[in-house]
């Protein structure tokens, strides 16, 4: 197949979905990947869910919790499953529900003040599936984390009320993204030296909450960024870009907090202006005691997390030597050093690293303990990055609870 043309792929296979080797993920051309699969319906521009979940892929309950449209990965299902989260396991993070469109139908449209000639949106530089497919392919590996991910131990662990979904720690991923970078597509599109922000846009339903219509998903990027190491991702692990994850094309905002990663991208904006949205003003700010009153900046980068690849409340028999495995990342530095503590705090050991540390990715580590006694035991982990930072022992309040980023305490039973 490497040898195939994209459209002998096409030919080849009527257009429908192809299964790819892993070996083709990393180095592959871009239309290596597999081309979309028509619809038994006819093509439409605009998307509707149709599946009576708002998620469409399976959530057996031994890899995922459910918080209604999001799902949250169960860390324990990621023990053995190597570097990348599979696709099927991989966190789903939906502000209504997933959309269903058709990539023979689908365009990017870029538009906005910041392009040459200004276009507007009925004017704007338009992309197709395959135009994005036949121009220079790279691959990024990096994390997708929701901005809240940890918000439940706000209360669990601080006693402080937060409002939003209670994620533990499973709200994160990691992958390799293949696609275009979005300088790439931009410059195509005459990007000039006037454009301060872009407001990409997805294309899910509207999302009302408290009666208000706040439209489609939307929020901004600088240009700066943008233009450095984002890209618009149709590939994820090998695979097509799968519908939960942003399908046929998302963006991809390496060690920013989820949210900049639009999914299900339909255009986006180029303004020579700053440019706005409620997701940059309502949320993803932090709010509550020690913040203005219209909130901190808008958020971006992430922090630094751990956590242990083991059930919650999980049972460990005593007199015998148990592996101890977890992951720890950050969205500030590479990981460094990973320490575990056995016994609530009161001491700690290093752990042993399986993964060179790299910005926006988490390392896999190890550590051997044999616990000796029976009872109730807390295991901690906390990591150090790049940058000096450590984990703390807690953090601030902020009342929608985002970047968690405290030490947190697993319970487990010695039996």
């Amino acid at each position: 197949m490497a040898s195939m043309t994209r459209r002998g792929v096409l030919r080849a296979t009527g257009g429908a979905a192809l299964a790819v080797p892993a070996a083709l993920a990393a180095g592959s051309p871009a239309s290596a990947l597999p081309a979309p699969s028509p619809t038994s319906s006819a093509p439409s521009a605009t998307p509707t869910p149709t599946a009576p979940s708002p998620i469409r892929k399976p959530l057996p309950a031994e890899w995922f919790t459910v918080f209604g449209t999001n799902a949250e990965t169960r860390f324990d299902a990621l023990a053995g499953t190597g570097y990348y989260t599979p696709n099927e396991r991989f966190f789903v993070r939906n502000h209504t529900a997933t959309p269903t469109i058709d990539a023979r139908t689908w365009r990017l449209r870029v538009f906005g003040s910041g392009l040459r000639g200004a276009p507007t949106l009925e004017s704007a530089v338009t992309f197709t599936y395959r135009q994005l497919l036949d121009l220079p392919a790279v691959t990024v590996s990096t994390a997708i984390e929701c901005a809240g991910n940890g918000r439940s131990f706000f209360t669990t662990q601080q006693g402080q009320a937060v409002s939003g979904t209670a994620w533990k720690l499973g709200g994160v991923g990691v992958a390799r993204w293949r696609g275009v970078r979005l300088s790439t597509v931009l410059e195509k599109a005459g990007l000039t030296g006037a454009a301060v922000d872009l407001l990409p846009r997805g294309l899910d339903a509207d999302f009302v909450t408290g009666g208000v219509n706040l439209g489609r998903v939307r929020r901004v990027l600088p240009v700066g960024k943008a233009l450095d190491d984002v890209i618009l991702a149709y590939g994820m692990n090998g695979e097509r870009l799968p519908a939960d994850h942003g399908f046929p094309v998302r963006l991809v905002v390496p060690s920013w907090i989820g949210i900049a990663s639009i999914k299900w991208l339909g255009d986006i904006e180029v303004s020579a202006t700053p440019l706005s949205s409620p997701w940059d003003t309502e949320f993803y700010r932090l709010f509550g005691p020690g913040h203005p009153a219209e909130g901190s900046a808008p958020l971006t980068r992430q922090v630094t997390k751990s956590a242990f690849e083991l059930g919650w409340n999980a049972q460990l028999a005593a007199g015998r030597t148990h592996r101890l495995t977890g992951r720890s990342w950050s969205g500030r530095g590479a990981v460094r050093t990973v320490e575990v503590s056995v016994d609530g705090g009161d001491s700690w050991r290093r752990a042993t690293l399986r993964d060179p540390g790299a910005t926006g990715r988490w390392v896999r580590w190890d550590l051997p303990w044999r616990p000796e006694h029976a009872g109730a035991v807390q295991l901690l982990a906390r990591a150090s990055d790049s940058t000096g930072a450590t984990q703390p022992t807690a953090t601030p309040l902020n009342t929608l609870g985002y970047l968690f980023d405290a030490v947190v305490r697993h319970p487990v039973t010695v039996t």
